[in-house]
């Protein structure tokens, strides 16, 4: 009986020895979160000099070793590591044996058992291997040893990765593994498919022999056939295996619908299968249209979208799938629809996310403003290329960045990718394309209405601290909608690349101003002009700025989608009221809902139609959601029904009905109401404290004209049964004047008029009030976020509590910041140490400025991203400043970043002040 199953059995395992899959075996672990522990020995600097352990894969700085440098430091560290691994493989007869290198930094020497693995790899940010089948023991471990020098030998490499602005680390900072294949095998494939079904396979195989057969397979997901295997036979003469097919309407790739499909690939000899990969890759066409545009798909696409680091604080560019996936996912809150790659090729699993949630992404070989030269760069080109070229996100290839391209390399890229995308220059005019890097307002309306190419800026907006990215974002996205062969652009960038120093108590470390860039924190902690992006580039376009009491439902929309009808997408209102000043809670309740719907196609404009009921207009604000196919959030939009008149006279009365005293004290006139005390100063006119029989509110020298030299020309007071009013006149470059009324019953008010000459960085009055006092404010108006003149979009219009903070955009991460300009609010609870006291804003369009935000520890000497502030700490504004970018003043930003017009108006405003409450 054994003797009958032998023969069987053998039959079986030679079957199995030939129809194998490549197996990967992971020699370090395989990511930041899951790394293993080899032996290692720094060279120079931290922990250096001692053999010891360290985590693969990683940069060595975040573990410790070494020392830390960013690319604009001229003299960097020049330090060794080495490292040790012992594996055991098994039986490998018949098989092949790789070793596989995801990344490291920079120049890797791999030995196995003692042997030379191959020649020493040059350039940190790509994927290498050896064919170690003969180095390997056939019994027992195998002992790996690998130096990797931080800095190379090729002075090429250093220019292009290594003097650059964005950090320059040192070690395997992606994963190592193993690859076994059999003798005969699929060494890659390029797929090149089309929307129209078309489809071509290049199959690159290796050891191939006559009677060998190349068989391919396309499926879903899912495992389920599409259509009918397909093949060839080999040639062994061609290096490459070319098979076509057909597919009728297959389901496309895009953005808005990332349809993937998967490719199973056999070589199969006599009907056995020797080896087999499996392939995803998406039906798609790509199209830049010399003088029109870039189409996806046969529609005009407009990019949306960011540059991106691969960047985590505690381990540097050693990321996981984790990060990835919430990477894209805030992209795609953002409504983006693009990445570029900067500025390097990123972890392949990245690629993966952005294949399958649908983001478009360009891939760049490194190159910052320097290129490589041809010794190293034709490989790299190759080695960027051959991984990275069936990802259906990839539409562009960026040969280098601002200065850095290499154009011998141009024509490197189509020699292995059969899709034959568009090679660009980020920063030049090259190939049909404009991607001029940061233009002002003024490029952007000539390009749209003289510009030739194909217009997309690979980096704009330069979001440094709270500047850029959001801010002004509005003027230029609608020069971008003009142009008419406008394809996008990407903002500068999506987050801060602030390192923990481990060696200096674990501190955050930008590089001063170099590197807090982002939109998000460097643990993604959203910055005000995440939800400014996310209105302004959202698909499903609102045009209403306001509603007022003639509205009836009719909400102007456009669709801003390439591909999805907005009959695919689920609109959702709410009427709400919210709770009061006084109230403890801040959550608004909902009076009525309902649903809308639209059958608007891509690029449509028309009108939603809310069917609300008659008592809306008595409703204090109306909520619009879009949600899209995936149910998720597209953006709400929010407007106040109730005036800022109507809810400050609600508020005008109070339950007593006390006379009103005045009193004058040397420099001081005193008015008590209602068991209050109000000091004024005579010689100033302003305010100066207010005394409650158990509290001394320390509010005091306002009103003041923000910004504006006066002086103090008259102050007066009137006295009678009914009320007492104290006015102030001030006169120089501008003229204010202010009338307390102080009446029995009612709250205090402040009535105030003003006007100044020229334009203005910002408008109106402020107080003071000590900061080291206030603990937090609740409001009525925008938020939770600050705004600033050109960044008015995103906030959501609600009553907000907010905790006194002193952040500091792109240096503390507390976000929302504290201090800044607060947009339509129409009360303010001014929390405090003394006694918390509330002001209400008897008119729409007051801006309330909260002191001003405290100046980064490396702030610009431009000043670009430092707005303007009044010298006060509490201020009730007509008008605010706008903010700059790292590289342009707010001036050179378009219309809404101009200083304020004042053009001889005449500004009023009316307060309440509730100290009793």
């Amino acid at each position: 009986m054994i003797k009958k199953i032998l023969p069987f059995l053998l039959i079986l395992v030679t079957y199995q020895g030939f129809s194998q899959e490549t197996i990967k075996t992971y020699l370090s672990g395989t990511d930041k979160d899951h790394t293993k522990q080899w032996d290692f020995y720094c060279t120079a600097g931290r922990k250096s000099g001692v053999w010891t352990k360290i985590p693969v894969p990683s940069n060595w700085e975040l573990q410790g070793f070494g020392s830390y440098n960013y690319g604009h430091d001229k003299d960097k560290a020049k330090e060794q590591g080495i490292y040790r691994h012992e594996f055991a493989t098994g039986k490998i007869t018949g098989k092949k044996v790789f070793l596989v290198f995801e990344g490291s930094m920079t120049d890797t020497k791999v030995t196995v058992n003692g042997k030379p693995a191959g020649e020493v790899h040059q350039g940190g940010f790509y994927r290498f291997k050896y064919d170690i089948t003969k180095l390997l023991k056939p019994q027992g471990k195998n002992l790996l040893e690998v130096t990797v020098d931080k800095m190379s030998a090729n002075a090429s490499i250093n220019n292009a990765e290594r003097k650059s602005d964005f950090w320059v680390f040192g070690g395997i900072f992606r994963p190592v593994y193993l690859e076994t294949v059999p003798d005969k095998f699929i060494e890659r494939v390029a797929v090149n498919a089309k929307a129209d079904g078309s489809f071509e396979l290049d199959v690159y195989g290796q050891h191939l022999s006559t009677g060998d057969v190349i068989e391919a397979q396309v499926k879903k997901l899912n495992g389920e056939n599409v259509g009918k295997a397909f093949l060839i036979k080999a040639n062994p003469a061609d290096s490459t295996q070319k098979l076509k097919s057909a597919f009728s309407q297959p389901l496309l790739w895009s953005s808005e619908f990332p349809n993937l499909y998967q490719v199973v690939v056999k070589i199969k000899n006599k009907q056995k299968t020797i080896h087999q990969i499996k392939q995803k890759f998406g039906f798609r066409t790509l199209e830049l249209r010399n003088g029109d545009g870039f189409y996806v798909n046969g529609a005009k696409m407009i990019l949306k979208g960011v540059n991106r680091h691969s960047f985590w604080p505690e381990t540097g560019r050693t990321l996981s799938k984790a990060v990835h996936l919430m990477d894209v996912q805030l992209m795609k809150e953002m409504n983006m629809n693009a990445v570029r790659m900067s500025h390097y090729p990123p972890d392949a699993e990245f690629l993966d996310v952005c294949d399958s949630l649908g983001l478009y992404v360009i891939n760049e070989l490194t190159g910052w403003q320097a290129k490589y030269d041809n010794t190293v760069g034709h490989r790299l080109v190759k080695e960027l290329v051959i991984r990275d070229v069936n990802h259906p996100s990839i539409i562009f290839w960026a040969n280098g960045n601002e200065g850095g391209f290499n154009t011998d390399l141009d024509n490197d890229y189509a020699l292995y990718d059969p899709q034959k995308r568009t090679v660009i220059h980020p920063w030049e005019k090259f190939n049909g394309t404009d991607t001029k890097h940061y233009p002002d307002y003024n490029y952007m309306v000539k390009a749209a209405t003289s510009g030739k190419e194909v217009f997309f800026p690979t980096e704009f907006m330069h979001a440094l601290y709270d500047g850029g990215a959001g801010a002004a974002l509005d003027d230029f996205w609608n020069q971008v909608l003009l142009h008419p062969h406008a394809a996008g652009g990407f903002i500068w960038a999506l987050v801060d690349e602030n390192v923990i120093r481990t060696d200096k108590n674990n501190i955050y470390d930008g590089d001063g101003n170099h590197a807090p860039d982002g939109i998000v924190g460097p643990h993604r902690e959203k910055e005000g002009s995440f939800y400014t992006i996310k209105e302004i580039w959202s698909p499903v376009f609102v045009d209403l700025p306001k509603i007022d009491q003639n509205f009836n439902g009719q909400i102007p929309i456009a669709n801003r989608f390439a591909f999805t009808g907005l009959d695919k997408c689920t609109f959702k209102w709410k009427l709400v009221n919210f709770p009061a000043a006084v109230a403890t809670e801040t959550k608004a309740s909902i009076t009525a809902s309902g649903t809308a719907t639209s059958n608007l196609k891509p690029d449509a404009k028309g009108t939603l139609s809310l069917n609300l009921p008659a008592s809306w207009a008595q409703n204090d604000a109306l909520y619009l959601t879009a949600y899209g196919t995936d149910q998720k959030e597209i953006f709400t939009w929010s407007w106040p029904i109730s005036t800022a008149q109507s809810i400050a006279s609600k508020q005008e009365k109070t339950t007593s009905n006390l006379s009103v005293k005045t009193e004058e004290t040397g420099q001081s006139l005193v008015v008590k109401q209602d068991g209050i005390a109000y000091y004024f100063d005579k010689t100033t006119g302003y305010l100066e404290k207010v005394l409650k029989p158990d509290a001394t509110i320390s509010l005091s020298k306002g009103p003041l004209l923000a910004g504006v030299n006066t002086t103090l020309k008259s102050f007066s007071f009137k006295a009678d049964e009914e009320k007492t009013i104290v006015e102030s006149d001030y006169q120089g470059q501008g003229n204010l004047h202010a009338k307390w009324t102080f009446e029995p019953g009612k709250l205090v008010k402040l009535e105030y008029t003003f006007n100044q000459q020229g334009d203005a960085d910002f408008m109106g009055i402020t107080f003071n009030y000590p900061e080291e006092k206030i603990t937090g404010v609740k409001y009525l108006g925008r938020g939770p976020y600050r705004v600033w003149k050109n960044r008015l979009k995103g906030q959501q219009f609600g009553v907000w509590h907010k905790d006194y903070n002193n952040s500091i955009t792109g240096e503390t991460w507390g976000y929302p910041e504290f201090k800044g300009y607060y947009s339509e609010v129409n009360w303010v609870v001014i929390e405090n140490k003394e006694a918390p006291f509330k002001v209400y804003i008897a008119d729409q369009d007051t801006y309330l400025q909260l002191y001003r935000p405290a100046r980064e520890a490396a702030a610009l000497s431009n000043n670009n991203v430092e707005p303007a502030f009044p010298d006060g700490s509490i201020g009730f504004l007509k008008g605010i400043s706008a903010i700059g970018t790292k590289f342009q003043a707010a001036s050179s930003m378009g219309p809404q970043s101009q200083k304020n017009k004042t053009d001889g108006k005449t500004f009023n405003g009316t307060l309440l002040f509730d100290f009793i409450h």
